[in-house]
């Protein structure tokens, strides 16, 4: 079996290939030969919602899979829009129901909503690499986190949009050696710990996040052969890795400990 770096590695060498690749299996390419066919059709909200096979292809398509079922508040989502800070989707936490909400702007657009490049091959370019994540996750889970924190590194500017977001908050706690029951502390004092930890503005090069990222994947990889050390082939790496991460020996401990001025 390859190491989570070694499948990242081959993936992202040349991102458009592997692409192209999962864009031209049959059952993707089949799903987005329908949306791009149809989704021009779409005039209302109501319409959206009414063909199943639009919105599903949509929703996943902006990582919202598990939303599918819930209409009701998509369409709050969709009728409110935007561009006021008081819109639904701006209150959300989560920001990709800011993305979606943007890509198919019908506030603001109205019946011309899905005319644009965001509703149309953005979207469709969305599916495809969130398709590509799916799969690899399929064989390694660690693989999916890697992929999905290098396409979203460069959005992040605070700590908090790490905490937000689950996936995130598994590859830096795992990036940086941190218990995942750290996530039960005070949330201002995980995001002081991260901000100590990280100069979140290295996630703005593309070759800081790749390094960032295979620490991640060492340090996964190390953590799922812990039954069977000799089996794993990022021993050597996280050995170089462990140098440059200063943790104490009870991290929960010491995180709960931090005191702040209020």
């Amino acid at each position: 079996m390859l190491s989570t770096i070694a499948d990242y590695t081959r993936l992202t060498k040349d991102m458009g290939k592997s692409l192209t690749q999962v864009a031209q299996q049959p059952d993707v390419s089949r799903e987005t030969d329908y949306f791009l066919s149809h989704i021009g059709n779409v005039k209302t909200i109501d319409d959206f919602l009414k063909d199943y096979r639009l919105y599903s292809y949509a929703m996943k398509a902006y990582g919202l899979s598990d939303m599918t079922y819930a209409k009701a508040f998509m369409r709050k989502v969709l009728t409110e829009g935007v561009a006021s800070k008081d819109a639904f989707a701006n209150k959300l936490t989560d920001t990709r129901y800011r993305q979606f909400a943007t890509a198919f702007n019908f506030a603001a657009l109205g019946d011309k909503a899905t005319q644009t490049t965001a509703a149309t091959t953005g979207t469709a370019t969305q599916y495809v690499t969130q398709t590509m994540e799916e799969k690899a996750g399929n064989q390694n889970e660690g693989l999916r986190l890697a992929l999905y924190f290098t396409r979203k590194a460069s959005t992040i500017t605070t700590p908090y949009q790490i905490l937000a977001d689950k996936a995130l908050t598994q590859v830096v706690q795992t990036a940086l050696g941190l218990p995942s029951t750290i996530s039960s502390a005070d949330i201002d004092a995980q995001a002081k710990l991260i901000a100590s930890k990280i100069d979140l503005t290295d996630f703005q090069d593309p070759a800081k996040v790749t390094k960032f990222v295979q620490r991640f994947a060492a340090m996964w990889d190390a953590t799922q052969a812990q039954n069977d050390p000799s089996t794993n082939p990022a021993l050597v790496l996280i050995a170089g890795a462990a140098t440059s991460i200063s943790m104490d020996t009870n991290m929960l401990t010491t995180l709960q400990n931090i005191k702040f001025n209020r």
